[in-house]
């Protein structure tokens, strides 16, 4: 073994200095017996041959530490659209993000046929303001094309400083035309969770990313629930949409806070530490109410986890459109120069089986992407109420008795006394404030539906018990 490793490190001093010419026969007399599992000899010749002539004869001065670095860069983005080099400066953003807090536009990609795809907007960024949309591809950065980027090439551009301006020209399907969107750099601050009543009795979080207090924050937004609600409680709207995913433990949290038994996901890679199964512990928070979770094309990730155990267990009903299907899982391990290399090292699946890589959840309920809009009525339907001579109902009949105990007490006004009277007035509602739910979020107007039937159909269960 130490053989093996002596024998690489020389050829390795070889490749990157440019001088394997001057390598002993003996070297390669011993490198030609090295099973074929260690590093191939006819290839390494050739980088080395690439990174000597591209050393001499490259039009300007490179340095080796940047032949290297893109070396590595290379090496990394060609294996998959999620594996990269992070130099220093890169690494320790991607540590800052993770937190909750760094500087962009706001929005979670990936490359796809040489373009940079949206994989979504996150929630109440300069991205999302200026209406990007999960799907969109960026062709041109300002003036310049994406074509030939790398994908830390474009995140580079798109970053900078905060109340600069990026003008981004984006493909999307169903338009004619690229679109071109300016968007104004800022802070970019995530709030993980987003909670609120909705209706009565329904609780309502939305999870914007998976960050490290993912987990707690949803739990505390539950029990304020909870508190205020008590066996009132009824259901809960878990909403994912445009999620793009984040921490793996996060996901497994979340799912863990609504499951009782069994596993959440597994991984499987080639290495020892790529293998792990994740259980619940015996607590559901909620007690086994209902849970309609709302996914889209851009819930990715740790999004299609807590999706894909919730709806093996049948704890869930999922509501939407067909998920992203990133279905990989990336382990971020640092250098010695302290940049990093993030690389794919397993997929992940679902408590029954199921790979989500390039497939997706599908949701139980699908529902397109419409917009509603209320028309009211010029003339309200005629009811029975309103027939001549109809029959009163015993609530009408008492009415009527009581008034005749106690009659009206009103005057005649004269003119000058009705001057005097305040006089009714007609209430101007705000259209946008009291806009009705099924116009403003369609998809969430049917998942509390849903959570209404089912909390009808559990009362009914318990009452024939």
């Amino acid at each position: 073994m130490n053989r093996l490793t002596s024998s690489s490190i020389i050829l390795a001093v070889g490749i990157f200095t440019g001088i394997t010419a001057s390598m002993t026969h003996d070297v390669f007399a011993e490198t030609q017996q090295i099973k074929a599992s260690s590093l191939p000899l006819d290839d390494l010749r050739a980088f080395s041959e690439a990174f000597t002539r591209i050393k001499n004869d490259y039009v300007e001065q490179v340095e080796d530490k940047v032949l290297l670095e893109n070396a590595i860069r290379g090496m990394l983005s060609g294996l998959d659209p999620h594996s990269s080099y992070l130099a220093p400066d890169e690494f320790k953003e991607l540590q800052v993000e993770t937190s909750g807090q760094f500087g962009g536009l706001g929005i979670e990609v990936t490359m796809e046929n040489g373009f940079v795809k949206i994989i979504s907007p996150i929630d109440d960024t300069p991205a999302q303001k200026a209406g990007v949309q999960s799907g969109d591809l960026i062709i041109r950065l300002n003036d310049s094309p994406v074509k030939g980027m790398t994908l830390g090439d474009a995140v580079k551009i798109m970053r900078g400083k905060p109340g600069t301006d990026i003008l981004l020209t984006i493909v999307r399907d169903g338009e004619e035309q690229p679109l071109k969107i300016k968007i104004t750099r800022s802070i970019i601050k995530v709030t993980s969770i987003k909670s609120r009543l909705i209706e009565k009795h329904f609780g309502y979080i939305r999870i914007t990313r998976f960050q490290s207090k993912t987990g707690p924050n949803m739990k505390k937004a539950i029990a304020k629930f909870i508190k205020e609600q008590g066996d009132n409680f009824k259901g809960l709207v878990l909403d994912l949409r445009n999620n793009p995913g984040g921490v793996l433990s996060a996901s497994v949290e979340v799912s863990d806070a609504f499951l009782t038994k069994g596993l959440i996901v597994y991984t499987e890679g080639r290495v020892a530490d790529s293998k792990m199964k994740f259980k619940a512990k015996p607590i559901d928070v909620i007690n086994g109410a209902p849970i309609v979770v709302l996914v889209n094309g851009g819930s990715a990730s740790a999004s299609e986890i807590v999706a894909g155990a919730l709806q093996d267990h049948g704890r869930a009903i999922i509501m939407g459109k067909k998920t992203f299907g990133k279905g990989s899982v990336q382990t971020i391990s640092r250098m010695k120069n302290k940049g990093g290399i993030k690389l794919t090292t397993a997929r992940y699946f679902t408590p029954s089986g199921r790979s989500i890589q390039a497939e997706g959840i599908v949701p139980d309920i699908e529902l397109s992407d419409v917009k509603v809009a209320t028309i009211k009525a010029k003339n309200s339907q005629l009811k029975e109420a309103d027939m001549l001579r109809h029959l009163k109902s015993k609530t009408e009949t008492k009415e009527e008795s009581k008034e005749k105990k106690e009659p009206s007490t009103t005057k005649q006004k004269t003119g000058s006394e009705s001057k005097n009277q305040p006089k009714t007035k007609t209430l101007q509602t705000d259209t946008k404030k009291d806009e009705p739910l099924v116009s403003k979020d369609y998809a969430l107007y049917e998942a509390v539906n849903l959570l209404k039937a089912l909390s009808i159909y559990q009362k009914l269960k318990k009452t024939k018990k």
